[in-house]
């Protein structure tokens, strides 16, 4: 299983991203969590198959019907997630 930690900056806090992430991510079959960090970007840690990863990785320049992203940095992770994906 491999692990990548993503943030996503813009408008991103406020406007439904996490929650967006969280449905994506289900239907990718990922593990992990998001949430929003005090600097007012998002963490968005998702262990999984290397394709599904790549797939949310490319749908997190999307985001939300109401986001605005203006970057996503991911790097690959050694952590462990629980089963399924929440939002913090």
């Amino acid at each position: 299983m491999t692990c990548r930690r993503c943030i996503v900056s813009g408008r991103v806090q406020g406007v439904y991203f996490r929650g967006t992430t969280q449905q994506q991510a289900r239907r990718l079959k990922l593990d992990g969590f998001a949430r929003n960090l005090s600097d007012g970007t998002v963490e968005v840690v998702a262990c999984g198959d290397r394709l599904q990863l790549d797939a949310l990785q490319q749908w997190l320049w999307q985001g939300s019907e109401w986001s605005a992203v203006s970057g996503v940095v991911c790097s690959e992770v050694n952590v462990e997630v629980n089963s399924g994906f929440t939002t913090r």
